[in-house]
């Protein structure tokens, strides 16, 4: 709970405290991560040693409380999350001194309101707690792309217009499933489910349930929100959406999937993951188009972020397939949050050393920069699957989980 309630806290004394001085503000931002990212190691590490841990908020038996449940999976991504939130801020201090002067508190106190709810997120056990904590990560994710220059704001608004279309499908998906089975503990509703599978409410359960997801992780041509948020975003900010933040909602849509639907369900009463396999390519090839199209860097990231989503739910439809499972999923979402994080520190590192945003202007950038694009130069051989990079890992296990499922 420690993991959950630090950053919580932190982002209410920040708010308070950084107002007299704004260096504090730093200091208990990094100082709550840091306890953050050594919880969620400690806590990792007891899962792989002694199991699944069931934590009962208030002491309350699920299904009538919370439960907090953490297993291999959400461990690894408290660990990802909690690190990707530690690097972000490392990097972040200048750059946000430098673009947001006057917002420096406010940046630190919304950036802990995000972290609240990711790592929320990632461990809560109940669908509606998990509500709760979405529109948590959504409203600080909203207000952090606002108080960024220029466009930030048209993109801040269309974003919150998309993503609360996408939280409302959510929502209303799990008021089906309250209707149907009376219980909101995903352990509960796994048991319960398989009797009511013919049911037409759970079947629209599960529709605007991915309806929601699909909007929030920017599948296309469900992403029309993402590029002008990652472009016009802060520097900071643009890392952690592209990082932590879209590779939640990933591990959402896969808990939801295969922890409370299961794959009996979409084999026998709703067999969607052709669909979603077709639907994903689609993703990756038209991403992959928009990048090249791109003029701007971040823009460019952008656009393939969303072919590697593509990636990633490409990997989710194969996972009945094949004997590798989630594994190729999973591996793409750590991949991919490290190497498009690096790529995103680079070009705001363009942006903030030299005002750098058209990529037709980078001639001879390696002379005045050459560490940063060396990273820039690394991570995206790694992002084409230039072996021995990460990205190369991903794709092999990918192919080798299509050509096992025949696809």
């Amino acid at each position: 709970m420690i993991i959950v309630v630090t950053p919580l806290v932190a982002s209410l004394i920040i708010f308070v405290a950084g107002r007299q001085q704004k260096s504090i503000a730093y200091c208990l931002a990094m100082a709550a991560l840091a306890i953050c990212f050594i919880g969620s190691c400690s806590i990792m590490n007891s899962v792989i040693v002694g199991g699944t841990i069931h934590y009962w908020i208030g002491g309350w038996h699920p299904p009538w409380g919370i439960e907090y449940r953490i297993d291999c999976l959400n461990a690894f991504m408290l660990t990802l999350i909690s690190f990707l939130g530690v690097t972000t801020a490392v990097y972040s201090k200048k750059s946000i001194e430098k673009e947001l002067p006057q917002k420096f508190t406010l940046f630190w106190s919304l950036y802990m309101l995000l972290m609240t709810g990711l790592l929320g997120i990632v461990i809560t056990g109940d669908m509606f707690n998990f509500f709760v904590l979405l529109e948590v990560t959504s409203l600080t994710g909203y207000a952090l792309v606002a108080i960024g220059r220029g466009r930030a704001s048209f993109a801040s608004f269309r974003y919150l217009i998309l993503g609360t279309i996408g939280a409302s499908f959510y929502l209303l998906g799990v008021g089906y499933l309250y209707i149907a089975t009376g219980s909101l503990n995903m352990e509960d509703l796994r048991t319960i489910l398989p009797s009511l599978y013919s049911s037409r409410v759970v079947l629209a359960a599960f529709v605007f349930i991915f309806i929601g997801f699909a909007i929030k992780i920017a599948l296309f041509p469900l992403h029309s929100w993402q590029p002008d948020v990652y472009e016009y975003a802060p520097s900071a900010v643009s890392v952690i959406i592209s990082t932590a933040m879209a590779k939640t909602f990933a591990y959402a849509l896969i808990r939801i999937i295969f922890s409370v639907f299961t794959i009996d369900f979409i084999n026998r009463v709703l067999p969607v993951f052709d669909i979603i396999c077709w639907a994903s390519a689609l993703a990756m090839i038209a991403g992959s188009i928009f990048a090249i199209q791109q003029t701007s860097l971040k823009r460019m990231l952008a656009y393939s972020s969303i072919a590697n989503v593509g990636y990633i739910v490409l990997a989710v439809g194969l996972a009945p397939s094949t004997s590798l499972g989630l594994t190729p999923a999973v591996m793409h979402i750590l991949n991919h949050a490290v190497i498009k994080g690096a790529m995103f520190m680079a070009a705001c590192g363009f942006i903030h050393r030299y005002d750098l945003w058209d990529i037709r202007k980078f001639v001879g950038l390696s002379r005045r920069m050459p560490y940063t694009c060396l990273a820039l130069i690394l991570a995206a051989l790694a992002m084409i699957g230039m072996p021995p990079g990460a990205g190369f890992v991903s794709k092999w296990y990918l192919i080798r989980a299509a050509l096992e499922a025949r696809q």
